[in-house]
């Protein structure tokens, strides 16, 4: 790929939804539903994702920091409670840190089934920002050390703040991974044009750290949303599948007074007819063998 023309984006070609073979998804499910949970982990002195803007330049800021840590050590037992009661296994957006700092998260979530996705190393540090003749070792370093941790080789990438160079791609593609999270483009998933490589949908619309702390949306408009969102693609999927995927965080969303509005809404998805609850590993599996090329 040219880095140096950004004027059109080579990494896929236009496709309008209306115009594409019907893809179908098992049991004859409309919906393929997966909840992109991050787990990650801050350095202290950086800024990053915060509540309050105010402090969140200062070193050490323990407002922005504490808030940020509590998904790690509450918010994500909260949530692996309510997914369990309703038979979900979390698709996990794995800051590479997090294997060597939060262990029993990772052991936690084998336990469970779940997926474990790359999602760089830190979540204060981008991909951008390396050095384009260190990326290659950078991305090398993040899938060994979760395949260390968790057993399982990623086969999915999301970059920190869905942030990646224009060789990123590639280079993953070449390290075995399949499919990426990044281009949140479609409500299906697409071949890019690096050989061997997805898109799979994510959200940045149906995600809790937008709804809540960018838009100050409530509990009950989120659940509002999640049952709209999710009956218009099965209205949509009667001729085709569509994806419908949940990101969420554990500071934001396990947050306790949030919790029952999340068990809410995954009660009215798991009910639902014509959903298949899965994971981004499956999606894409199935996707690759049963969509045409």
């Amino acid at each position: 790929m040219n880095q140096h023309d950004t004027t059109e984006n080579e990494l896929y070609d236009y496709s309008p939804i209306v115009d594409r073979e019907p893809i179908t998804w098992p049991g004859g499910a409309r919906v393929a539903f997966y909840i992109g949970l991050n787990v990650e982990h801050f350095h202290l002195g950086k800024p990053s994702t915060s509540i309050n803007a105010a402090t969140a330049s200062l070193v050490p800021d323990p407002l922005n920091h504490g808030w940020r840590d509590y998904g790690a050590r509450v918010g994500i037992w909260r949530v692996m409670d309510t997914l369990d009661r309703h038979g979900i296994r979390a698709s996990v957006l794995l800051n590479s840190d997090v294997c060597e700092r939060y262990p029993q998260i990772i052991e936690a979530g084998n336990a469970r089934g779940w997926t474990w996705l790359a999602h760089g190393k830190t979540n204060s540090e981008l991909p951008a920002e390396i050095p384009a003749e260190a990326e290659r070792e950078y991305l090398t370093e993040i899938l060994e050390t979760i395949e260390k941790a968790t057993g399982h080789r990623p086969r999915g990438w999301m970059g920190p703040a869905l942030n990646h160079t224009f060789q990123t791609p590639s280079l993953l593609a070449e390290l075995g991974v399949s499919y990426l999270l990044d281009w949140t483009a479609d409500d299906q998933p697409f071949r890019l044009k690096v050989p061997g490589l997805l898109s799979v949908p994510y959200s940045v619309e149906l995600n809790d750290i937008g709804l809540f702390t960018m838009k100050s949306h409530t509990g009950p408009e989120f659940v509002r949303m999640l049952e709209d969102q999710l009956d218009q693609l099965c209205d949509d999927a009667a001729d085709s599948g569509r994806v419908m995927a949940l990101a969420l965080h554990p500071f934001v969303i396990g947050q306790a007074f949030r919790n029952r509005y999340l068990d809410e809404a995954l009660a009215y998805i798991a009910g639902h007819e014509g959903v298949w609850l899965t994971t981004s590993d499956e999606i894409a599996d199935h996707f690759d063998r049963t969509a045409p090329a």
